[in-house]
């Protein structure tokens, strides 16, 4: 039996220069205490990938400047100390930085096994969104069976991850999105009601659709939206921040959050430390891959591009025409 071919002292990775991603050839990373190596097959675009890009979301200290988030692939070697995993064993993970390249390393708690019927594509589109949406939705949203959740953003990666969550745990959606086509995919996810943003105002379609307002509202629009979200809301109504494309800064109006008793919180999930991150993972591989494996929850996925395509993967996810989730094949 031929012997694996042991690793390169190189790899192809993508950095930033300038504000554009181009092809570099980097040293192969070796896997430090309590990490693994990632011979990586593919990696999803995300838009925090857009940002670091553009100099405004910096790596944290010590995290390599390859950008990418998320990636699928098998282990190629095994630091000190990590238990439960093997070489060429097929895995996703979330990561700091890292993953557009030709491996990756990679804290153990953050890898999962890959779910039953997932390909190396749909593997790397799982560990960013799915992270957020159980951390964000379930977690700090508190959603629970029977209630009902606001999904700004519908048709991006997390939008299309939270309604198929959602939906699983038996709540019910209502999402925005910025076309009619992207509304009407949004249905067939199993939202119970899409709302094209630029044609109506989603305040008042909620209110034919809730009277009572949405138990939770999932925000990465933040700005001006917000206090048009707490409108949407029913009394002890949650309202979960996770971005910020039309701003940071917002006015609240404060009597509306007394008077209906409710609770604002949010979360970034890049500088959280390995701990909380591995915590999500034993969450998610217990509550949510079992459903991924039976094909209940699935990562819808828009278009792939090769590794030596970054820049254009980047370019259309900027162009704001995909449903679903953006990625990269970095091989067969």
């Amino acid at each position: 039996m031929a012997k694996k071919p042991s690793l390169p002292d190189e790899m192809r990775a993508i950095v930033i220069d300038q504000q554009q991603l181009i092809v570099v050839t980097r040293p192969v990373p070796k896997p430090a205490k309590g990490e693994v190596l990632v011979r990586v097959r593919a990696a999803g675009i995300n838009r925090p990938d857009l940002l670091q890009r553009k100099g405004l979301y910096p790596p944290p200290k010590g995290i390599t400047d390859v950008p990418g988030l998320e990636i699928s692939g098998e282990i190629a070697g095994v630091g000190r100390g990590v238990k439960g995993f093997r070489k060429n064993q097929a895995v996703c993970a979330l990561v700091a930085g890292g993953g557009y390249a030709e491996y990756c390393v990679v804290p153990a708690p953050q890898c999962l096994p890959i779910p039953k019927g997932v390909n190396w594509v749909q593997a790397a589109a799982l560990p960013e969104t799915f992270f957020t949406v159980w951390t964000s939705l379930f977690e700090r949203g508190g959603l629970k069976k029977g209630e009902s959740v606001l999904i700004h953003g519908g048709a991006s990666g997390i939008g299309t991850t939270a309604i198929q969550m959602a939906k699983s745990f038996g709540a019910r959606t209502a999402v925005t999105a910025g076309t009619d086509e992207k509304c009407r995919a949004c249905v067939k996810l199993g939202a119970k009601l899409a709302i094209n943003h630029r044609t109506k105002d989603f305040v008042t379609e909620i209110a034919k659709t809730f009277p009572e307002g949405v138990n939770v509202v999932l925000d990465m629009i933040g700005g001006d939206y917000l206090q048009r979200n707490l409108r949407c809301l029913a009394p002890y109504g949650r309202h979960v921040s996770i971005a910020m494309q039309r701003g940071r800064m917002a006015e609240v109006d404060l009597f509306q959050v007394m008077s209906k008793r409710l609770t604002m919180t949010g979360s970034t999930l890049r500088p959280q430390p390995v701990s909380v991150k591995g915590a999500i993972a034993k969450a998610l591989k217990k509550q949510v891959w079992p459903l991924v494996a039976r094909g209940k929850i699935r990562p819808v996925i828009d278009k792939v591009f090769a590794l030596q395509e970054a820049q254009a993967a980047h370019d259309y996810l900027e162009s704001g025409k995909h449903v679903g989730k953006i990625v990269l094949k970095i091989r067969s």
